[in-house]
């Protein structure tokens, strides 16, 4: 599947302007371009992965693809370079993808994205809730009202915008929701108070919507990473906070996005056909219990 696994050199100190890009950092990350091997598992699912331009997305995209899926991906229009990179490294090894500029923030926006899925893709098979926001700050006082709106919007009320928008298209196909929770649900940081507060709300988002939609064929699972290397840890961490990062872990290094990405193909395919209401854990030895 990948080499990613084994010993790493350590992240060295550096910072990136929010929201961050792939091309600047340092060491470049394993998005499975070259490391994944499809096995078929998803042929012809049609699939949408919001924030699908760099890291974890970005990984669950070429995948998927690699898979055989036709992934529609959605970033914000200050991601179109990394976007268009993801695109790009589909279509180099013959998979399918369409990226669409779109800030989930509200329903409308919402079902904009849905009616674009249903005129690209015909419908939908997989609903990867990828996109999220974080902000490190260091003290409670220094974090921003307007701050904690955009968190929690573009965390947890999107993602529940596009499970309400796609549920009926996930009935007809038998599909399934696949959620980026965190680590940080679990173990917190005290200078990420919103993020991990927000991570925690999904986590439970994730088991109350197994129960609804169980019912319906429906499964709704959970990957919830620990810290691993895409653009959004130094476009929103201090420099010295980047340094090491990731070295804490019982394993002694940081993920790769490619490394999560393995959960999200288990968790979308027929092999995870009994598995629905759980977080799988993708942490280097971090417990999420």
């Amino acid at each position: 599947m990948t080499e990613s696994g084994g010993a790493a050199a350590p992240i060295p100190p550096q910072t990136q302007e929010w929201p961050g890009t792939t091309a600047e950092l340092d060491p470049t990350p394993d998005h499975g371009e070259s490391s994944w091997r499809g096995r078929e598992r998803l042929v012809g699912r049609r699939v949408l992965v919001t924030g699908g331009d760099s890291g974890i997305g970005r990984a669950v995209a070429v995948t998927f693809a690699k898979e055989g899926a036709r992934v529609l991906l959605t970033h914000l229009p200050e991601e179109a370079d990394d976007a268009r990179a993801t695109v790009e490294a589909v279509e180099r090894h013959g998979g399918e993808a369409l990226a669409v500029a779109a800030d989930l923030r509200t329903a409308e926006a919402v079902d904009t994205v849905a009616a674009r899925v249903r005129d690209e893709l015909g419908g939908l098979d997989v609903l990867v809730a990828n996109a999220a926001y974080q902000m490190t700050h260091d003290a409670i006082e220094d974090f921003p009202p307007e701050q904690l709106e955009r968190t929690f919007a573009t965390n947890v009320f999107s993602t529940f915008l596009l499970v309400r928008a796609f549920a009926r298209d996930l009935e007809r196909s038998g599909g399934n929701v696949v959620v980026t929770t965190s680590v940080q649900a679990y173990q917190p940081s005290d200078h990420l108070l919103d993020y991990a507060a927000s991570k925690a709300a999904l986590t439970n988002l994730v088991v109350n919507l197994a129960q609804e939609l169980g019912p319906r064929g429906v499964r709704v699972n959970a990957v919830a990473p620990g810290p691993i290397w895409t653009p959004l840890i130094p476009a929103t961490m201090a420099a010295d906070t980047v340094e090491g990062f990731g070295s804490t872990t019982p394993l002694g290094r940081v993920g790769q996005p490619v490394e999560v990405a393995a959960a999200f193909v288990f968790l979308a395919s027929d092999e995870a056909s009994y598995v629905s209401g759980t977080v799988l854990g993708v942490t280097g030895g971090k417990p999420v219990f």
